[in-house]
């Protein structure tokens, strides 16, 4: 594992290894059957080009009503527990003194990218995002508190982990591009992002 701090952003290269990797994989699709992905729309009604779900207390969705958490699945259904697994990830990283309310899932096909953005729908910003890589490598653009400005980007392959706290919590950040077929973690393709929050 290598740690760099790349414009305040924490970034934890080969985090997990191959097993881990697979271990978390299994674990996420024991969440997907319970929360299937869905294509959110934007507040104008335009589809994003990645799939998301979530685990936790909260998940986090974008429909014509606006972005926001929500205690129900699109479907009408709970969201499942948080995996163990992840929240070791968390605490080892983040805190042991207080868990994530959500993880948001999104799965990244060979054409998806998401726009540069703040995470700031939670109560508290004073703690910090954990971001998990899964699959395909993903462009990772890193910005500033607020728009425009200069920006840097950084590949995130399988296993890699980043902390988004302090400077970087309010950040701009966003995925530009995958680079199809950089894994085969994954067996049809694809990357996974894991963001972990503390919402209340």
């Amino acid at each position: 594992m290598t740690r760099l701090t790349v414009r305040s952003f924490d970034i934890y290269k080969s985090y997990l290894d191959i097993a881990a990797q697979i271990d978390l994989i299994q674990d996420i699709r024991a969440v997907l059957k319970a929360a299937p992905l869905v294509i959110p729309v934007t507040p104008s009604g335009k589809p994003m080009s990645v799939r998301m779900t979530s685990a936790g207390k909260y998940g986090w969705i974008s429909d014509r009503s606006g972005y926001r958490y929500a205690d129900l699945h699109p479907q009408g259904t709970v969201w499942p527990d948080i995996p163990r697994r992840i929240l070791k990830i968390w605490e080892d990283l983040v805190t042991a003194d207080r868990a994530p309310d959500c993880c948001l899932i999104n799965h990244y096909g060979p054409d998806a990218k998401m726009g540069l953005h703040q995470d700031k729908d939670e109560a508290d910003l004073s703690w910090p995002v954990l971001l998990i890589s899964l699959g395909d490598d993903g462009l990772f653009r890193m910005g500033n508190a607020t728009q425009g400005g200069k920006t840097e980007s950084i590949w995130l392959s399988s296993g890699d982990a980043v902390v988004m706290g302090g400077l970087a919590r309010l950040a701009y950040h966003g995925i530009d591009r995958i680079r199809p077929g950089s894994s085969r973690i994954l067996p049809r393709g694809g990357r996974l992002s894991l963001t972990l929050r503390v919402v209340d």
